[in-house]
């Protein structure tokens, strides 16, 4: 689901503050820059908005942002409704004893962590990022928290590549996203 489906005037502005930037960083890559979003205040109010106003009534404990960008967008929607704020850190970046979760690349491996203690079993979690592409950091997040307890309700993007198929990779989890890429 996304807001845009909703019919979410908002939404057409979150739209245009993303900036596309071609061939970068490599050639064939439409870069989503979300950086042209965070100067836009109302843009990124609304952004803001819309995801508390989808989860505030949804006695969500926990907001798990992913590094990094998903710490842009988490602090402020764990704020509005009450939950802690979790990062989700590549390695070695947490000083604390940390759990783990590996997730392929297209070449290779890549590892992403949460220190012990942070979610509890039966925490009723939300996972941020800016961006769903593959799928495979949001799904390795999804498990991380899963195994120490934690009930994943919903994983929620601002933007969405669906080319990409990254939404099969979540196993029906539910996605919320508030726009699909140019």
């Amino acid at each position: 689901m996304s807001a845009s489906e909703d019919g979410d005037a908002r939404v057409q502005g979150i739209f245009d503050a993303i900036r596309v930037v071609p061939d970068f960083p490599k050639p064939g890559i439409m870069f989503q820059d979300i950086t042209t979003l965070l100067l836009d205040h109302k843009a990124f109010r609304d952004c803001i908005d819309i995801f508390v106003e989808r989860y505030k009534d949804k006695n969500i404990s926990v907001v798990a942002g992913i590094e990094a960008r998903g710490f842009i967008f988490g602090p402020p929607i764990a704020l509005a409704i009450g939950a802690k704020f979790v990062p989700i850190r590549k390695p070695k970046k947490l000083p604390g004893e940390v759990i783990s979760e590996e997730y392929a690349l297209e070449y290779g491996t890549d590892r992403i962590e949460m220190h012990v203690g942070a979610v509890q079993p039966g925490d009723r979690t939300l996972v941020v990022d800016d961006l769903i592409a593959t799928g495979g950091t949001l799904s390795a997040a999804m498990r991380l928290l899963e195994r120490v307890g934690a009930e994943v309700v919903e994983c929620a993007c601002v933007i969405e590549l669906p080319e990409l198929k990254g939404r099969e990779r979540l196993g029906g989890k539910p996605l919320f996203i508030l726009v699909e890429s140019a």
